[in-house]
């Protein structure tokens, strides 16, 4: 480890002594340095801004475990402070309706929720969100989309052969 540390002492200061040379008289940090030293010190920064940025030497961008370990807790964070800021601002009715809509249609109830805590955000709420003022985003929302027909299920039974009417 000293001797890479040596090495980018001396870089630096090559690199420093060719900043205060006029610019006709640069010197090329490949001629003081043999092209094994640099080739060298590019792979040691090549491995440290590899290794900070959580890629492999495979170079295929595959994320090492504790990378991708760090990065999921990171979601996962985030996912409950969503989920912790939305119990503050809905009502439980609210919020109730909310996660039955995010069990049919998860795009639709995260695209409501992202709103909700939007206008929040934005101070647009002074109280929290009852069920009726979630309808009404929603009825919003459907209009803004376009599906302005209500979809309704009709359940037609038909009779039995079996059982008689008279």
């Amino acid at each position: 480890m000293p001797t890479d540390r040596l090495c980018l002492q001396r870089q630096q200061r090559l690199h420093q002594s060719d900043c205060l040379r006029p610019s006709g008289a640069t010197k090329r940090l490949s001629d003081s340095m043999g092209d094994a030293d640099l080739e060298a010190i590019r792979q040691k920064r090549m491995a440290e801004l590899m290794s900070q940025y959580g890629m492999s030497e495979g170079g295929g961008g595959e994320m090492t475990p504790e990378a991708r370990q760090q990065k999921e807790e990171q979601q996962q964070a985030q996912e409950e402070q969503r989920q912790s800021m939305l119990a503050r601002v809905l009502q439980p009715s609210a919020r109730e309706r909310l996660a039955r809509i995010a069990l049919v249609k998860p795009d639709k109830a995260r695209g409501v929720e992202s709103m909700i805590l939007q206008m929040a955000q934005k101070g647009a709420l002074t109280e929290r969100v009852s069920e009726e003022r979630l309808i009404a985003i929603l009825e919003q929302v459907n209009e803004q989309t376009g599906a302005s027909t209500k979809s309704r299920v009709t359940i037609q039974r038909r009779s039995r052969a079996w059982e008689d009417d008279d």
